[in-house]
């Protein structure tokens, strides 16, 4: 008994079909975990990380591993060693391979996702890895020191977690990291004089448990955006040294600290400034009149501190203010400038002891402010402009007297500087 053959049409079909199986498996595309084909040599040319091998696959499945809840299924599709479909993990052809058309894992993207447990140190063999978001989770311990093995990492979001431990310092060795966001987590110690120095664009440290002095490095960070606030921090605000100090940062938050002393002159010569806010801590003194130099200033918040002495003219006459605040203290009085602010709702200054005014302190809270707070660094009130252009060049030069004396104050490297009238 003979058999008959398939028609010609038959395995035409049969070997067009085969054809393009090959090519889907040899072409196959990937894009935000979309997959166009399951076939093995597309998997393991795209999935193996553009030349990593599997290690890709070994860090995501890791992390997996580590994560003890996923409530709500964030990771349900990690499996298989296709991690280029995996929900929240990108990819893209690597840099340094860019001709051989391979994908590589280019970022991770778990926000929000209520993930708990911890970071394990395989994450750093993601070597092509760029941004790192792991926000609003339960991730705790400690962040693992082979993060400085990311070499490509410029994103790295690790805020409204439970991690703990102090600065990770390992983030700072991270070659090309220009964000940085540890807020809302539970690190504690000192701040690193290194975390100022580092190239960073934005650098986020609220809400945690640092403590100790800033850092005197604090100005010469390139940061556009830095944040303090609601720390342990203790001692003064570092003083910002010479022409440049600062040159970029546009918004710096100090609130709600323990940091004593008084306002360096200093501060009113940081060129871009546009928020300042001071409020929440124990600062004295009158103001130094250099904050008049802050020409692009739109919100300065002093309140809830121990300043003394009459509001100078010059703070209210700031051009661009759109919000000051030195609700609080115990200034003592108010120019005319400043009760033209008053008219437009943009100056609050309730809670303070401004004779013949409303929702001010009680008598008795007036007579004196806390302890010895201001005699430091009592100032000459003056109501001529500052030489802002000056400060440029003459670091120290403002407007203030000391108690006791002209009294030099040692400023970086340990020189003198001193304040004239």
């Amino acid at each position: 008994m003979t058999s008959k053959l398939p028609p010609f049409h038959v395995i035409f079909l049969l070997l067009l079909l085969s054809s393009q199986l090959t090519l889907a498996a040899a072409f196959g595309v990937w894009i935000n975990g979309d997959s166009s084909s399951s076939s093995s040599s597309s998997v393991e040319s795209q999935g193996g990380g553009g030349g990593g091998g599997g290690q890709e696959y070994a860090a995501l499945q890791a992390l997996k591993a580590a994560v003890v809840e996923d409530p709500r299924g964030a990771l349900a599709s990690w499996q298989g060693p296709n991690v280029c479909a995996y929900k929240g993990v990108y990819c893209s052809a690597p840099p340094d391979d860019a001709a051989a058309g391979g994908a590589a894992v280019a970022g991770i993207d778990l926000n929000h996702a209520s993930l708990k447990g911890t970071l394990p140190a395989a994450v750093s063999l993601l070597a092509h890895l760029t941004f790192l978001h792991l926000n609003s989770n339960r991730f705790s311990g400690a962040v693992p020191d082979s993060l400085r093995d990311l070499q490509y990492l410029t994103e790295l979001d690790l805020s409204n977690n439970l991690f703990s431990g102090p600065f990770p310092a390992a983030t700072l060795l991270i070659p090309s990291l220009v964000y940085l966001d540890l807020r809302f987590n539970a690190f504690s110690g000192q701040l690193p004089a290194e975390a100022f120095a580092k190239n960073l664009d934005a650098l986020f440290l609220n809400n945690n448990q640092f403590d100790g002095q800033i850092p005197e490095t604090l100005w010469s960070s390139p940061a556009t955006v830095i944040t303090l606030a609601n720390n342990r921090l203790t001692g003064p605000v570092p003083t910002a040294y010479g022409y440049g100090a600062g040159g970029r940062v546009r918004e710096v938050l100090f609130l709600n600290n323990k940091l004593t002393g008084c306002i360096p002159e200093e501060l009113g010569f940081l060129p871009s400034i546009e928020v300042l806010d001071l409020s929440y801590n124990a600062l004295s003194g009158h103001l130094p009149t250099t904050l008049s130099c802050l020409s692009g200033i739109e919100v300065l918040n002093i309140a809830h501190n121990q300043f003394t002495g009459e509001l100078p003219d010059l703070v209210c006459d700031l051009k661009r203010i759109t919000n000051l605040s030195v609700s609080f203290n115990f200034f003592s009085g108010i120019s005319q400038h400043c009760d033209r602010l008053a008219g437009r709702s943009v100056f609050d200054f309730v809670g303070n002891c401004i004779p013949g005014r409303g929702l001010q302190r009680p008598p008795p809270e007036c007579d004196g402010p806390p302890g010895d707070a201001g005699l430091s660094c009592l100032r000459i009130p003056v109501t001529r402009p500052v030489p802002c252009t000056q400060a440029a060049v003459s670091v120290g030069v403002g407007v203030g007297v000391s108690v006791g004396g002209a009294m030099p104050s040692f400023g970086a490297g340990g020189v003198v500087t001193v304040t004239v009238p």
